[in-house]
């Protein structure tokens, strides 16, 4: 019997643990996805628009992490929308426009963060081969929790956790809200048709909003600025081959994110409307991220599954984060017939 309480005690340590050290790294970085590619507003306001093969396109996103190692894992959910606008009206340049949504709900306390954003951008043409842009977008964001769930170290008996106990820990606020802000610029560069070439940087949080539900005084209550650097390439090899590998990397406070890889489009028809999306990314100390997904004329949908190579995989066992993208493009019915600006089949 002592000895079964003592595993049970190790248990429920172990998992309290992983609990903290979860909601520390959910504290020190944005919410992020795998598939940064399939979530450009979110990236970089200055994507706003950027659409070479299209005048617009919608987009949703889910991840759902931790699954098999949390009774409630972690869910994230996106959409977004953009268009270019005033194309006939600005000389060798246009406008994006866009909105994005963001909701996360993370742990036994359902910390929930529900975020919207209105994003603008401007895109100008040098010369014949390069593009430079900049955008911003301003939005919304509200953070709740609920601590009826929550265990508290205060809160263990000697053999279990009882949250009816007293606790010592009191949340001065149960959800807060905030402006937020972010900036950024881009580069395109596509000397023929088989190359493409883009680069850009964001900061996010650029007008350093609070965000606590503790004492709304102290100065460590407001989050930290965010870096975000990608640089993205499409290589068209052949009529039945583009390759687009892609580089990202993300800072904020004293947490890092570098995810490397590439995704290959196979051709399935001679129109290019069929094609089979396979891929494989490396995220740095962390694990591998295969990909396969499907393009049919204007729509596509990528899945993904984090596999984790670090010591976390201990405890859940490589099973790291299940994901999936659908994004639809496409033309305005006033839109003129024009040259994509990156490789086509």
């Amino acid at each position: 019997m002592k000895e079964s309480r003592h595993i049970f005690l190790k248990s429920s340590i172990l998992t309290i643990a992983l609990q903290l050290f979860l909601q520390c790294m959910l504290y020190a970085q944005d919410l992020h996805f795998s598939q940064f590619f399939s979530s450009p507003l979110s990236t970089n306001p200055a994507n706003t628009g950027f659409i070479p093969d299209a005048d617009y396109r919608l987009g949703i996103h889910a991840r759902k992490q931790y699954s098999n190692i949390m009774a409630i894992p972690y869910k994230t959910f996106s959409a977004f929308g953009d268009v270019q606008i005033l194309n006939n009206k600005l000389n060798n340049g246009w406008m994006g426009v866009g909105m994005l949504l963001l909701s996360d709900v993370a742990g036994a306390g359902n910390l929930t963060s529900n975020k919207i954003y209105a994003s603008i951008a401007y895109h100008q043409m040098l010369g014949n081969s390069s593009l430079l842009s900049a955008g911003f977008n301003l939005g919304w964001a509200n953070k709740s929790i609920n601590t009826q769930n929550l265990k508290f170290p205060d809160q263990f008996d000697g053999d279990f956790f009882d949250n009816t106990l007293p606790t010592s820990v009191v949340l001065q606020n149960n959800a807060v809200n905030y402006f937020d802000m972010q900036a950024g610029l881009n580069y395109a560069y596509f000397p023929t048709e088989e190359i493409y070439i883009n680069f850009g940087y964001s900061i996010h949080h650029v007008n350093r909003p609070k965000e606590t539900f503790f004492s709304s005084n102290a100065t460590d209550n407001i989050i930290p600025m965010r870096h975000i650097g990608f640089l993205n390439a499409i290589v068209k090899l052949n009529d039945k081959v583009i390759v687009k590998p892609n580089l990202f990397f993300t800072t904020q406070a004293n947490a890092t994110n570098f995810v490397a890889g590439s995704v290959l489009n196979y051709n399935l028809f001679e129109n290019g409307d069929k094609q089979l999306i396979a891929g494989m990314y490396y995220r740095w100390n962390d694990g591998i991220i295969p990909m396969l997904g499907l393009h049919l004329k204007q729509l596509e949908c990528i899945f993904s599954y984090d596999i984790t190579r670090s010591d976390l995989k201990k405890y859940n066992y490589g099973n790291g984060a299940a994901e999936c993208s659908i994004i639809k493009k496409g033309f305005l019915p006033s839109s003129q017939p024009r040259q994509s600006l990156c490789p086509k089949f």
